[in-house]
């Protein structure tokens, strides 16, 4: 199991008080600090998962539960209608992020907002968040927006403009409890549903038409 650097800050404090805790003669709370210590290491957890699947297949980006699918239009994005699917994650849930879909970063965009929970349905336009736009091969542009929710307190993306990426290559983390949107073109074929669970860097969640694909 592979584990994401930024675990290193939460998870190393509790494992050095475990001991020292135990030497002073408090085993119970030497056991609350090597079960927090555990805890914060999975949470940053970021199993290995391979997708063999076609090119024109976008594969989830963040793990959790579809909560939403819906069409939106998004400046920041680009011109024209996007398939918004929205993914929620809890606690329990991988809280890296990995590339949708091969291509090259054309935008980066941070902005700075609240921390509302986010299983309400506009913290996209009140929450803090970070999107990403990917520009595929045949030009379509895939964004993935990372949000933060009531308890996260920041959103890490690796990749920056201009950047070659590759499908299922890291592309971040929300650390703790999140939301992750994937934005496609409205012409591309959904794959899931709400109420749907995805895994990211495997499950496939939208796909471009097969024309578009041959001719790319």
């Amino acid at each position: 199991m592979r584990f994401a650097k930024e675990s290193w800050p939460f998870v190393i404090p509790f494992a050095v008080l475990t001991p020292i805790l135990l030497a002073l003669g408090h085993p119970l709370w030497a056991l609350v600090c090597l079960l927090l210590a555990i805890g914060m290491l999975l949470f940053f957890r970021n199993p290995a998962r391979n997708f063999a699947g076609p090119s024109t297949v976008m594969l989830a980006s963040g793990e959790g539960v579809v909560t939403a699918v819906d069409t939106i239009e998004d400046p920041d994005l680009g011109p024209g209608s996007y398939q918004r699917i929205v993914t929620f994650l809890s606690v329990f849930n991988v809280h890296v992020q990995h590339v949708p879909c091969t291509g090259k970063v054309v935008r980066c965009l941070r902005r700075d907002g609240k921390r509302r929970a986010a299983f309400h349905p506009d913290i996209d336009r009140d929450n803090a968040s970070h999107l990403t736009v990917i520009q595929r091969p045949d030009g379509d542009l895939i964004g993935v927006r990372q949000i933060v929710g009531l308890i996260a307190r920041r959103v890490v993306c690796h990749l920056a403009e201009g950047q070659e990426v590759k499908r299922g290559e890291l592309l971040g983390l929300i650390k703790f409890g999140s939301r992750v949107d994937l934005l496609v073109p409205a012409h591309y074929q959904l794959l899931v549903a709400k109420g749907d669970k995805v895994h990211n860097g495997l499950t496939p969640m939208a796909e471009a038409p097969a024309q578009r694909a041959e001719s790319a």
